[in-house]
């Protein structure tokens, strides 16, 4: 009985260690829950634009991994960029969880892309990689995040997954509430 993540970025992986071990009791799971990374396909361009491709996206990986061996959870997260009505870039996330019992998504909270990489994102090269660019650091992705970066490190990228995580898992935890 283990949980596998539709990915192999830390910076994934260890929020939902954090959260299925916190709340692994009232999921029935052991107390310290098998939680892993694997790779699978996301279906969907690296950086994905839009609502709906982001949403595809995490249900994509959340499926695959749950069609993993021995997984009674899968868990896809996918990192998007949407555009407002005044065409300004948002950076937000998706959450995606699958169960043999249902799946259910929600989203990140949204930060505004920087405009001078705008262009960049929007003409398919990945948000992270144009990060690192602009800010002069190596694999921003993997740690702290865009998030991290702009906001003084008091959000981390880590923080935003674990806690969108944690309001996905709410009809997991209150089914009665959920029918």
């Amino acid at each position: 009985m283990s949980v596998f993540v539709g990915s192999l970025n830390p910076g994934k992986v260890q929020p939902v260690r954090e959260v299925f071990t916190a709340l692994a009791a009232d999921l029935g799971l052991p107390a310290t829950p098998t939680v892993q990374g694997v790779e699978v396909p996301s279906g969907v361009p690296d950086q994905p634009i839009g609502v709906p491709e982001t949403a595809r996206g995490a249900a994509n990986r959340a499926a695959a991994a749950l069609a993993q061996p021995g997984a009674l959870w899968g868990v896809g997260l996918e990192g998007g960029v949407r555009l407002d009505e005044g065409g300004r870039g948002w950076l937000f996330g998706v959450v995606a969880v699958a169960h043999v019992s249902g799946v259910n998504a929600g989203r990140t909270a949204e930060l505004p892309v920087p405009p001078a990489i705008l262009p960049g994102v929007l003409a398919g090269q990945e948000l992270g990689t144009l990060m690192d660019s602009l800010l002069g650091t190596r694999d921003l992705k993997r740690g702290v995040g865009t998030v991290g970066a702009l906001s003084g490190g008091l959000v981390t990228r880590p923080d935003v997954w674990r806690q969108a995580l944690a309001l996905t898992l709410a009809p997991f935890l209150q089914p009665h509430l959920y029918p």
